[in-house]
């Protein structure tokens, strides 16, 4: 399930995703789901090396470089981008897991 947030970006950033988005043909907020999904998956897998993310940043490139060019195949895109969100749902988990997220007792 989505939830609506209002986020203010700084105009060069929404630029920059705004062009992700046009030139892979996503919606701005799917570019920006998939930005933080990369993002915290991968900060996770460094935090925790034992728990593995599959989609890095330079795994995502490699993809993106590799099918430039080509028809796009939506079945498979979308197919991928499902598994980085359940990736990522996997990561978040183990974090949380790991004892994070969780309030310190006051004192």
């Amino acid at each position: 399930m989505l939830k609506r947030y209002q986020v203010l970006l700084n105009g060069w950033m929404a630029d920059f995703i705004k062009e992700m988005s046009s030139a892979h043909d996503i919606s701005f907020s799917e570019a920006v789901r998939l930005g933080l999904c990369v993002y915290y998956g991968s900060m996770i897998s460094e935090l925790y090396p034992e728990h593995k993310f599959e989609y890095s940043p330079k795994k995502i490139v490699g993809m993106i470089k590799k099918n430039m060019g080509t028809p796009r195949n939506e079945e498979e895109m979308h197919k991928t981008i499902s598994n980085i969100y359940f990736e990522t749902r996997k990561a978040m988990e183990y974090f949380h897991k790991q004892g994070h997220g969780q309030k310190k007792p006051a004192e």
